[in-house]
């Protein structure tokens, strides 16, 4: 099955999950057939689509006419015939028991077409076996959504031992239709990326309060407030749901040996029935008591070493196992767990040679097999780290945003931190800094295109990570660090514009302000919600925003605080032009490809004087005589003067 010939997508399962993807593929554009064994559940799926859609509608997320379309392109059955005898594509989610996976195989099968593609959703059980219970192992594949689908962004997709490649390829062009991030498992392997990462740190949590080691207060506040993991560990274990975490644990402990051994804690838990917030008790009270309580200061250095190690013995494992890589792995923790860093990363920054050691000194005291260092750590730590171990990271220089070269003269900017919803962080204006200075001396650049991975352009300052450590000298250089960096931007000698699909908020709106043009999708929504916080703009927004649209339209923008559509951000003159949601990426690269086309010289001297002469006008006037001078003697004046004469397109070569 080629991905272009996917059309009818039937999703296997309308629980929680499965109505959730198949929410994700109707908005996509797919005919969707939502299954399950009995009526009332399939009804119910089918009607927490249409509630999810009028949420998102109400939230101008999506337009009526887009839910509507939507809720239109989902057909609920019983039946499997109905549901699967003309399906394309396949998507279980059925419950997290192999024998029921398997036995809804043996029934799809029998109507299922023969070139059609089968997808699991599971979130760790093996691909391979589950492969075995069909006739075409090699058209079958998993394909992880995580909860919920209509919001995460990640989709591992992961190859059991006799899947094609053409199945993995058109899985991964679907995830992308669907507005997804997937991310490649290359081998079939318990709990993937994202869960095996997860719960071997989360059953080290539970290993030491068996041991008395650590209290549950000291385990979270280190995790969330030392290590900056967005929830605690135990936090995570009640959010998720204790016997889900166990179950998983239990089927690595089968496959993987002792190494995944459930701690004692763990198991009381599960055996008490303390599931988590779905119970209304797990390793907190949710009921009689406040819920989660997390300390701020109650952690140690012990236990941040320990559970960085133990991370890192894991991206060692799926590293040595040849299960992903170091970028993959980071890419998929913080798209599918919220981590502001991979663990990858922060491993490397952390020091493999320290984790090793902390590691051989804890297997030497138990030993214990959760101890013994991966093959994979070792090595990447002689390396001087898993980044510089792998060869496709060489290729990385920056690390929150990426490069491209997409042609017609255009350098790509692309922010990154797309689990962080590409907010701006220090490192972040480093990068921008220095990918502005790289395109400055490339020839072949000529214009800078600016957009955003994900769902936002950017979304801000990372305010979190920021006003962890701020104090009022560091919080002046850091509003200074990011004037300089936004000004070298606004100020460079080429054209430059920012394409603003989704969110452009915040530090992320002056961020746009620095650009020459600013293109937006229908969808995006702009602002500067300082205000809110008791901040304000503090990289040039209170000043740019006045020249661009003016003193009234600037105040009312900043001190209200709100998030404006594009519309009313075009009509204000901040938005130079608003496209269709599926047309953005083409009239964004046209824009700057059109002007990457133009003149150098009469653009960069063009650029100095407007902004010279924006509050000094003698002073930028007397530029744009000097410019034009300096002009009359060039090789693009000629150039441009005998396309003119000739009705042809100039080509200008910078002369």
């Amino acid at each position: 099955m080629e991905f272009d010939d996917i059309e009818t997508v039937a999703v296997l399962g309308a629980g929680s999950m499965g109505h959730g993807i198949a929410e994700v593929a109707a908005l996509a554009g797919y005919d969707v057939n939502l299954r399950d064994i009995k009526e009332e559940f399939v009804q119910n799926g089918y009607e927490q689509i249409e509630w999810s859609l009028e949420k998102l509608a109400e939230k101008d997320q999506i337009s009526e006419d887009e839910a509507n379309s939507a809720m239109d392109r989902v057909e609920p059955y019983v039946d499997v015939e109905a549901a699967v005898g003309e399906a394309d594509f396949v998507i279980e989610a059925v419950p997290e028991k192999m024998e029921i996976k398997k036995d809804v195989y043996s029934d799809v099968e029998e109507h299922l077409p023969e070139e059609a593609i089968i997808a699991t959703n599971t979130s760790s059980l093996s691909i391979t076996n589950l492969a075995e219970e069909t006739e075409r192992p090699e058209q079958f594949c998993g394909m992880h959504f995580f909860n919920p689908p209509v919001r995460m962004q990640l989709v591992e997709v992961i190859s059991g031992a006799e899947t094609a490649e053409e199945t993995l390829d058109a899985t991964e062009e679907l995830a992308e239709a669907f507005g997804k991030t997937p991310v490649r498992v290359r081998k079939d392997s318990p709990g993937f990326i994202v869960n095996r990462i997860l719960v071997p740190l989360m059953n080290e949590a539970c290993w030491m309060v068996s041991e008395d080691e650590a209290t549950i207060e000291e385990i979270d506040s280190t995790t969330k407030f030392d290590v900056g993991l967005p929830m605690g560990a135990f936090e995570l274990g009640d959010q998720v749901g204790n016997d889900v975490t166990y179950h998983v644990l239990e089927y690595m402990h089968d496959v993987l040996g002792d190494a995944y051994q459930p701690a004692p804690f763990l198991e009381e838990t599960v055996e008490a029935e303390n599931y988590g917030k779905k119970t209304g008790e797990g390793f907190y009270d949710y009921e009689d008591g406040e819920g989660v309580d997390v300390p701020v200061d109650a952690g140690n250095e012990e236990i941040e070493n320990r559970l960085l190690a133990v991370m890192a013995n894991e991206v060692g494992n799926l590293v040595g196992q040849d299960v992903s890589n170091p970028r993959d792995i980071d890419q998929a923790v913080m798209l599918g767990a919220g981590y502001p860093e991979g663990p990858a990363k922060m491993a490397d920054e952390a020091g493999l040679e320290t984790l090793v050691e902390h590691l051989d000194e804890k297997y030497e005291e138990s030993e214990h097999p959760r101890y013994e260092v991966s093959d994979g750590l070792r090595e990447a730590a002689k390396a001087g780290g898993f980044h510089d171990a792998d060869d496709e990271e060489d290729l990385e220089e920056f690390e929150t945003i990426e490069l491209e070269y997409p042609g017609d003269m255009v350098g790509h900017i692309k922010l990154s931190r797309e689990a962080r919803m590409n907010t701006v962080n220090p490192q972040m204006l480093e990068d921008l800094s220095d990918a502005v200075d790289l395109f400055e001396e490339d020839d072949d650049v000529r214009a800078i295109l600016i957009t955003g991975k994900g769902r936002a352009f950017s979304a801000g300052a990372d305010v979190t990570g920021m006003a962890s450590n701020a104090d009022p000298i560091s919080a002046i250089g850091l509003s200074q660090k990011g004037q300089s960096t936004f000004g070298k931007l606004e100020g460079c000698s080429m054209p430059v514009v920012a394409g603003i699909d989704g969110f452009a908020l915040g530090g992320g709106f002056e961020m746009a302000m620095c650009a020459d043009i600013r293109v937006a999708s229908e969808r995006s929504e702009l602002g500067t919600p300082e205000h809110n916080l008791g901040l304000l703009p503090g990289w040039g927004g209170t000043q740019r925003l006045v020249d661009i649209v003016g003193l009234g339209r600037a105040k009312e923008i900043v001190f209200t605080a709100e998030r404006f559509d594009a519309e009313t951000m075009y009509d204000y003159g901040y938005v130079n032009e608003v496209v269709d949601n599926e047309e953005f990426e083409q009239k964004a690269h046209e824009w700057a490809a059109d002007l990457a086309g133009g003149p150098p010289i009469a653009q960069q001297l063009t650029k100095r004087a407007m902004l010279k002469g924006l509050h000094d006008r003698e002073a930028g006037l007397e530029l744009e005589s000097q410019a034009f001078g300096h002009l009359i003697n060039t090789d693009d004046l000629m150039t441009g003067i005998t396309a003119f004469m000739g009705d042809e397109e100039p080509e200008f070569e910078g002369k």
